[in-house]
């Protein structure tokens, strides 16, 4: 008997997978920045990510190199490996 439903998140390489493509559908700002918030709030509201899930996969795009994330923690960018994940 299960008590909870399966969380589609809580693979941190499904979410990181999620947050690039989150990433890949918003336009850069300057020098190819997209502003941390464009793809946490979709992510913890809309597609209903925990904290702890969200954070797992942008720890895990970061450490694979799909994403980048400046050390103020304001801005990401979609790196080329990211860019290839999607293709």
């Amino acid at each position: 008997m299960k008590f909870v439903e399966p969380r589609p998140y809580a693979d941190p390489e499904v979410a990181a997978r999620e947050l690039v493509k989150l990433a890949a559908g918003i336009t850069p700002v300057q020098d190819g920045r997209i502003h941390i918030e464009k793809i946490n709030w979709p992510m913890l509201s809309e597609l209903k990510a925990t904290p702890a899930e969200y954070k797992a996969g942008l720890d895990l795009a970061i450490a694979r190199g799909w994403l980048w994330l400046h050390e103020s923690g304001t801005f990401v960018r979609l790196m080329p490996a990211g860019a290839e994940i999607l293709a």
